[in-house]
């Protein structure tokens, strides 16, 4: 089965679309009989994408570090829960059990990830896909950003094509 590892924020963000959209990626990566892999919270846009999953009947991963389990209200009905000793090793589980990456809406910790894994790309360390939901805009920054760093020449013109952006739910889930 093939398992698609979803950052996003532990928060709702200030837009209901965003709810509404971790709702729709949760239910169609389910219904799509995928699996999801993501951070084992059950607050914020993380805690919707699972409950949605699992409402779908689709197997849900979720991995989180002792330090976090009461900061992130982890969540306990999920199909498994693995609780590792840091956060690299939670991202690095994450990592290993997914097959390709979407980034929904979300803070620093959701940067942090996708960043990391974009850099694991830049290096040569794997090939897997990973995706922008960019809703309202909401990673334009970021794809500015991503952007200068090539015209700058702090990355080859090909490290743009590591990250796919989609403005739609639908759009990202077909392209999985």
């Amino acid at each position: 089965m093939k398992m698609i590892c979803v950052y996003c924020g532990s928060r709702d963000g200030d837009d209901p679309a965003f709810a509404r959209a971790a709702d729709a990626v949760g239910a169609g990566i389910a219904g799509r009989g995928m699996g999801l892999v993501y951070g084992a919270g059950d607050v914020g846009l993380m805690g919707r994408v699972a409950a949605a999953a699992l409402r779908a009947g689709g197997p849900v991963v979720g991995v989180i570090p002792h330090h976090l389990r009461s900061h992130e209200v982890e969540r306990r009905d999920l199909t498994e829960l693995i609780a590792v000793d840091t956060m690299h090793e939670r991202k690095m589980t994450m990592f290993r059990r997914a097959d390709a990456f979407i980034a929904l809406p979300g803070g620093p910790g959701t940067l942090d990830e996708l960043i990391e894994l974009l850099t694991w790309r830049q290096l040569g360390l794997h090939e897997k896909p990973a995706h922008l939901l960019n809703l309202g805009g909401y990673w334009d920054p970021l794809l500015t950003l991503l952007r200068t760093t090539v015209e700058r020449g702090f990355a080859s013109a090909g490290f743009l094509d590591f990250l796919t952006s989609h403005g739609t739910v639908d759009s990202l889930l077909d392209a999985l």
